[in-house]
């Protein structure tokens, strides 16, 4: 977590997700047994599935800082959201997360080693980027010494600055940011011990993280994501992004007779996301961890008709479609619309919940 103004109080606070193709706000504040949600709003472009630099923010670190702004500031609008305190993500392909396995020391110790070990894994000097670390657990080595895991998170102070001037622009207090992952984290699991896959499937990427007791032990990202999906939809049968991506919706991969071209235009792009995934359980479990129990499913793909069936099959293991508002208290008007709005506020929910547990 980068904190910028770690003394502002606020009564309430906007997880604001930057998303790709999206922006997801979530108003949160303190509730009875749970946090409460407030408010929220979504807005959503279709642009970027036939133009790539009308995405609001790709892989290659660039983020259209105005554009989104005024997207942002709409959106504050048109919802009426009253508070100004907001915490937001930076996506996985913005951040460089390592796990660092250092001999057990004080806490002093630890602080002066951190720095000097990341040095090795960071192909920038330390002066350009900013660096967060946390304490995730222990474990010993083939020669039987324990050693302590340090999560560590490294951004580039280019890209913060980018993300302040999109919020002054916006007129909000930006307070931290964080990586999306950690806002699943809290959303999704919680204090939840079992060995878990988060795969967030969203517009243009697909981030990919292994939990353990709560923790991010290891995480991936690939460029095959929703948008791909859409796009072999719309190649296949030659129809526009806009069609090929409402067909993709109401069909998903549970397609027949004539409509069964749609699941095989699309499951070999789904089958390159289910590689990935499996890479980053095959690379988790190899490092002395435990075996992964269940897979949570979110992002905008989550809800795909026939999605964590096919998911099911390829894993043998529990897929579960992520729901955020199981963490939160909310207005009994929405629970119609709850299942299918789940998948696509979890780091939203997961980053206004954050000072309220």
């Amino acid at each position: 977590m980068f904190h910028f103004l770690k003394s502002l109080v606020s009564s309430s606070y906007i997880g604001v997700d930057i998303g790709s193709a999206s922006i997801k706000i979530a108003e949160i504040s303190k509730g009875g047994i749970k946090p409460k949600l407030r408010n929220y709003g979504f807005l959503e472009m279709l642009g970027h599935l036939e133009r790539l630099n009308s995405a609001l923010q790709t892989s290659s670190l660039k983020i259209a800082e105005r554009q989104t702004a005024e997207l942002l500031k709409s959106l504050l609008e048109k919802t009426k959201i009253k508070s100004d305190a907001a915490i937001a993500s930076i996506p996985a392909f913005s951040a460089f997360v390592t796990i660092l396995e250092i001999p057990e020391m004080s806490e002093i110790d630890t602080a002066k080693a951190v720095p000097f070990q990341i040095r090795q894994y960071i192909p920038l000097p330390i002066s350009e980027v900013a660096i967060e670390w946390s304490k995730i657990g222990k474990k010993e080595d083939e020669g039987g010494f324990t050693k302590q895991e340090i999560l560590v998170v490294s951004v580039l102070n280019e890209q913060i600055r980018k993300y302040q001037n999109i919020f002054k622009l916006a007129g909000l207090n930006l307070m931290a940011l964080e990586i999306e992952s950690m806002g699943l984290i809290r959303a999704l699991i919680g204090n939840d011990p079992t060995p878990t896959l988060i795969v967030d499937i969203g517009a243009r990427s697909t981030n990919i993280a292994a939990v353990e007791r709560g923790f991010l032990k290891y995480s991936r990202q690939s460029d095959f994501a929703g948008g791909s999906l859409t796009q072999a939809i719309g190649n296949g049968l030659n129809i526009n992004a806009k069609r090929a991506e409402e067909l993709k919706k109401q069909k998903g991969l549970l397609g027949s007779g004539g409509e069964f071209e749609l699941s095989t235009l699309t499951i070999p792009f789904l089958d390159v996301i289910i590689n990935e995934v499996k890479r980053v359980r095959d690379n988790y479990e190899k490092n002395q961890n435990p075996k992964i129990e269940r897979l949570i499913l979110t992002g905008g793909s989550a809800n795909l008709l026939g999605i964590d069936k096919y998911l099911e099959k390829q894993f043998n293991l529990p897929i579960v479609v992520g729901n955020p508002f199981l963490k939160v208290e909310y207005p009994a008007k929405i629970e119609p619309l709850v299942r299918g709005l789940g998948p696509a506020f979890s780091v939203a929910i997961g980053l206004g919940i954050r000072e309220f547990t």
